[in-house]
Order: structure tokens, then C-alpha cells, then sequence
């Protein structure tokens, strides 16, 4: 039987660079209108700053450990793909598109567009949500394509 081709040094950097795509979308390019979308207050008290912090802390632990686990999935199901015939010939780059625009399509859409529907939320929340999840699919493919 033949291994697939992990790379857990490329699912490492996927993991860091999924956190930091996640810090910069949610904080300095989105963070204001995901917030207000959210239904956040923007200026809460010392007390709630608080609680909030405990509560962040505790989401970036888990966080971490969803990355972890998307890149670990993902770095396998992009190595299965390695058996399929004439599936080299596609090239790096043609691997890359389907595996985020397929998982993105399959997965996320689906769930992102439900979660819009059902809790009531926006449409700009939306799309900020599922923009980052895309956005995070390429970035950790790229990674975990082009490093291995």
C-alpha cells in the first residue's frame, strides 16, 4: 500500500498563516462591519472588555486547534488526490483552485448559506463569513500544495 504525501512542516505554517489570515479578516480589514453585523457593542465597558478577553482567549485556543485539524484534512484529501490519473498533469495551480473552489463549494457555501438563513443574519455578514473561509482555503492549499 502506498503513504500519501504529508507534510506536517506544511501543515504547521498552514496553521500559523490560517491564524494570522484570521487576526487581520476579522480585526483590521472587516473587523468593524463583522462586529456591528455581530450585534457588538463598540465601546463597551471595563467589565465587559473583561469578559470579552477571556472569552477571545479562549476562542483563539480553539481556533488553533480547528486549523489544525483543516489542515490536516485537507493536506490528506490533497494527497488522495495524488492516485487519481492524469490528476499531475492538472499542475500545481490547477490543484490548487479545485481543492479551495470544491471544498468551498461543498462544504463551506452550504453551511455559511444556511447559517445566513436560519439565525436571520445578514447578507454582508455573510459574505464576510464564507470570503474568509474561501480566502482561508487558498491560503492553506497554497501552503500545503507548494511546500510539500
Amino acid at each position: 500500500m502506498e503513504e500519501l504525501n504529508i507534510s506536517m512542516t506544511a501543515i504547521g505554517i498552514a496553521v500559523v498563516a490560517h491564524f494570522i489570515l484570521g487576526f487581520l479578516w476579522f480585526t483590521p480589514i472587516f473587523g468593524k462591519v463583522w462586529g456591528k453585523e455581530m450585534g457588538y457593542d463598540p465601546n463597551p465597558s471595563e467589565e465587559e472588555k473583561k469578559a470579552m478577553m477571556g472569552l477571545m482567549m479562549k476562542g483563539m485556543i480553539v481556533m488553533l486547534i480547528g486549523n489544525f485539524f483543516m489542515a490536516y484534512v485537507l493536506s490528506h484529501n490533497i494527497a488522495a488526490w495524488d492516485f487519481v490519473p492524469g490528476m499531475n498533469e492538472m499542475g500545481k495551480t490547477g490543484s490548487l483552485i479545485n481543492t479551495a473552489m470544491f471544498t468551498w463549494i461543498g462544504f463551506f457555501l452550504p453551511t455559511d448559506l444556511g447559517t445566513m438563513f436560519w439565525e436571520k443574519r445578514s447578507f454582508k455578514l455573510f459574505a464576510i463569513n464564507t470570503g474568509y473561509h474561501l480566502a482561508a482555503l487558498f491560503l492553506v492549499g497554497a501552503i500545503i500544495i507548494f511546500v510539500r
